[in-house]
C-alpha cells in the first residue's frame, strides 16, 4: 500500500561517490535534500580498488576539491600512502595517487553526510521516478512510500539489475555482497531512456599474513607528504607500502587452458567491459606475446589484513583463480579471503543528457556516475558534484553551470559522455584532454575556486586562502622579473653546482629560472630576499616560468576553441531540413541536439564540411 511520506527539494538515488557529492552540494546550497541507499554501510563504498587518483583522475579530485566538494578532504583524512606519479615527466601528466583505508574512507563520508544541515539519509530502494508534464514530481520506494520533490539525481552506480559472475556461477547481487536494485530500470525505460548493459570486475583479496613480501619489490610512499585538498595543512601520515610482483609463463598457461571456463568467452558475461582496466584473462588473450604482467599487492586499511591483488581482475572459476595465484611470486601460498568476480549492470545512453547532466526530455531529472556509462570513483564524484549544482540551479530557475573542455578535466569528462557517448565503461585519461598543460593538478584551485565561490560551495576560509596564494604567486613572479643578479663569484659557483652555463653579465632571476637545470628553491643560494612561500606556490611559479611559451600557445588555442563554443545552437533547429548536411550529420545532430558549434564538431560522424554548412546556416538565420 502506498502512502505520502514527505517532500524534499532534491532526492538523490544512491549514496556512492557520485551520490555523496551530489547530496552534499544540494544541501550546502540550501536545498532540503534526501539521499537514499540500499544499505547505509555502502555510503562512499570503495567496492573495487583501495585508492584514489593517478593520471587525470588525480586532476579530477583536485578539481572537485577546488569547487567545494568533499572527496579531496575525505581521502586526505583516511589515506595510508601517497605518491606522486610521473615526476620525471612534464607537469601536465604529473599526478597524485593515494592508498585509502577503505573502511575509514566510507565511515568518514557517512559522518559528513549525517552532520550536514538540510541533508537526510534513508535506507531504502527507489523503484519508480514520478513525472508530471515531462517534469520530475517525486519517487516511490519499495515499501510504498511516496516522496514529492522538485529534482531527482540518479546515482545508482552498478546496482541496477546487478549480476555477479564467477565462472559458470552467476547470481543477482551488487558489489561486496550487497543487494541489487531490481525495479528502477523498468521505470527508466518507461520514461524513454535507452538502457545498456556494461560490465566491470574486481580482483581477489588475500590475507596479508600469508604473503611472502621477500619475493616482491616494495613500493613505499613519498617521503614528502602531499595532499589532494588545497585546505589540508601539515598532515602527519603513517604510510603503508604496496608491493610489486609479476605473472609468468606458468600463470598464463593456466589461464589459457581454462579460457573455455571464462564467462567472458562463453557468454556468461552480458555487458561490455572496461577497455583500460581489463581482466587478467583479457590481457593474456589481447597481448599473447607479453611474457609478464605487473601485479600490485595493496593494503586495504590499517586495521585489516586484507590486501588487494591489483592487476588480477578476473571472472574465472574460483579453483582456477587459486591455481594461477600459486604461480605468482610472493602469493603462492596466499589465502584468498574474497574471490574475484565480474558484475553486469544496467546504465543509460549518456547522449540522452544535456551538458548539465539533466535529461533532455524530462526537466529536473539528472544522472551521475556509472549509470552514465563511466567507471571510477573520481569520475563518479565529479559528475555527482556537477549534477548536484545544476539540480539546485535548475530549481532556482538559473542558468546551468557548465565547465568547458578548456576549463577542467570535469568538462572533458562530461562533454565526452554527453557528446560522443560511450560503448564501454568510460575512463578518464590525460590523453583525452586537448589542453592538459593548462589543466594541471597544481593549478586546479586557480582555475576553479572563484567559480565554486560564486556558486556558493566554496567557504570564506577557502576563498581567502585562494586569494592569498594567488597574490603570493603574482607578487613573486613580478619580483623575479625585476631582480637582476650579476656574474659574481657566488653566482658563478652556484651555476657550476647546477651544471648550468656561465653568465657574462646581469640576468634576471626570471630568465635564469627558464633553464631546465635550475630550480626555484635553489635560488636561496644566491637570493637573500626569497619570500616564505609554500611548496605549492613555489611549484606553480616554477611551472609558469619554465613553460611560459607553451602555456601562451595553448591559451591562444583555447581562445579559438571558445569562439566555436560561443556560437550557440538551439533545440528548435530542424537539422533534417538544412541543405548540404550529410545524412549521417542530420541524424546525429538531431539525436544529440548540441548546444554549440563547438560541441557539434565533436560528434562522431559530423565532418568539417558539415560544420561549414552549419556556420553558413547560422549566419543566414542571423541576417533574417
Amino acid at each position: 500500500m502506498q502512502y505520502f511520506a514527505g517532500e524534499y527539494d532534491v532526492i538523490v538515488i544512491g549514496a556512492g561517490h557520485a551520490g555523496s557529492e551530489a547530496a552534499l552540494a544540494c544541501a550546502r546550497m540550501g536545498m532540503k535534500t534526501m539521499v537514499t541507499t540500499i544499505n547505509l554501510d555502502s555510503i562512499a563504498l570503495m567496492a573495487c580498488n583501495p585508492s584514489l587518483g593517478g593520471p587525470s583522475k588525480g586532476n579530477l579530485v583536485r578539481e572537485i576539491d577546488s569547487l567545494g566538494g568533499e572527496m579531496g578532504l575525505n581521502i586526505d583524512a583516511t589515506m595510508i600512502q601517497i605518491r606522486e606519479l610521473n615526476t620525471k615527466k612534464g607537469p601536465a601528466v604529473r599526478a597524485l595517487r593515494a592508498q585509502a583505508d577503505k573502511k575509514k574512507y566510507s565511515l568518514r563520508m557517512k559522518k559528513v553526510l549525517e552532520d550536514e544541515d538540510n541533508l537526510y539519509i534513508k535506507e531504502t530502494e527507489i523503484c519508480e521516478i514520478l513525472t508530471k508534464d515531462k517534469k520530475v514530481s517525486g519517487v516511490i520506494t519499495n515499501l510504498g512510500a511516496i516522496f514529492h520533490c522538485k529534482a531527482v539525481i540518479v546515482a545508482a552506480g552498478v546496482f541496477l539489475n546487478g549480476k555477479i559472475v564467477i565462472g559458470d556461477i552467476s547470481y543477482e547481487g551488487g558489489p561486496n555482497g550487497l543487494f541489487p536494485a531490481k525495479k528502477l530500470t523498468g521505470s527508466l525505460e518507461n520514461l524513454g531512456f535507452e538502457i545498456r548493459r556494461f560490465k566491470t570486475g574486481t580482483p581477489a583479496r588475500i590475507n596479508m599474513k600469508t604473503v611472502d613480501f621477500d619475493k616482491m619489490i616494495e613500493q613505499p610512499g613519498d617521503e614528502r607528504v602531499q595532499c589532494f585538498s588545497f585546505m589540508t595543512k601539515g598532515l602527519k601520515l603513517e604510510q603503508r607500502s604496496c608491493w610489486l610482483t609479476y605473472t609468468n609463463e606458468k600463470t598464463h598457461n593456466i589461464i589459457k587452458e581454462n579460457l573455455h571456463r571464462s564467462p567472458l568467452y562463453t557468454g556468461g558475461v552480458e555487458g561490455v567491459g572496461v577497455r583500460y582496466c581489463p581482466s587478467i584473462e583479457t590481457k593474456i588473450v589481447t597481448f599473447p606475446d607479453k611474457n609478464t604482467h605487473q601485479i600490485f599487492i595493496e593494503p586495504e586499511g590499517l586495521d585489516t589484513n586484507e590486501m588487494y591483488v591489483q592487476g588480477m581482475s578476473s571472472s574465472l572459476p574460483e579453483d582456477v583463480q587459486r591455481e594461477m595465484m600459486k604461480t605468482v611470486p610472493g602469493i603462492e601460498n596466499a589465502h584468498m579471503m574474497r574471490t574475484a568476480y565480474a558484475i553486469d549492470y544496467d546504465c543509460i545512453n549518456s547522449t540522452q543528457l544535456k551538458l548539465s547532466l539533466e535529461a533532455k526530455h524530462i526537466k529536473g531529472l539528472f544522472f551521475a556516475g556509472q549509470i552514465n556509462g563511466s567507471s571510477g570513483y573520481e569520475e563518479a564524484a565529479a559528475q555527482g558534484l556537477m549534477a548536484g549544482i545544476n539540480a539546485v540551479l535548475g530549481i532556482r530557475g538559473e542558468e546551468p553551470f557548465i565547465l568547458h573542455r578548456s576549463e577542467a578535466y570535469i568538462g572533458v569528462l562530461i562533454d565526452d559522455l554527453v557528446t560522443k557517448g560511450t560503448n564501454e565503461p568510460y575512463r578518464m585519461m590525460t590523453s583525452r584532454a586537448e589542453y592538459r598543460l593548462i589543466l594541471r593538478q597544481d593549478n586546479a584551485d586557480m582555475r576553479l575556486t572563484e567559480k565554486g565561490y560564486k556558486i556558493g560551495l566554496v567557504t570564506e576560509e577557502r576563498y581567502k586562502s585562494f586569494i592569498n596564494k594567488k597574490k603570493n604567486i603574482e607578487n613573486e613572479l613580478e619580483r623575479l622579473k625585476n631582480t637582476t643578479i650579476g656574474a659574481n663569484t657566488n653566482v658563478k659557483e652556484y651555476l657550476k653546482r647546477c651544471e648550468s652555463a656561465e653568465i657574462k653579465s646581469g640576468i634576471s632571476l626570471y630568465e635564469l629560472l627558464k633553464r631546465p637545470e635550475i630550480t626555484y628553491l635553489s635560488f636561496k643560494e644566491i637570493d637573500d630576499n626569497m619570500p616564505p612561500l609554500t611548496f605549492g606556490e613555489a611549484e606553480a611559479i616554477e611551472i609558469l616560468v619554465k613553460y611560459e611559451g607553451y602555456i601562451k600557445k595553448q591559451i591562444q588555442q583555447i581562445e579559438q576553441f571558445k569562439k566555436m563554443e560561443n556560437k550557440k545552437l538551439t533545440n528548435e533547429i530542424d537539422y533534417k531540413s538544412i541543405r548540404g548536411l550529410s545524412m549521417e550529420a542530420k541524424q546525429k545532430l538531431s539525436d544529440i541536439k548540441p548546444e554549440s558549434i563547438g560541441q557539434a564538431s565533436r560528434i562522431s560522424g559530423v565532418s568539417p564540411a558539415d560544420i561549414s554548412v552549419l556556420l553558413v546556416y547560422l549566419e543566414q538565420m542571423r541576417r533574417s
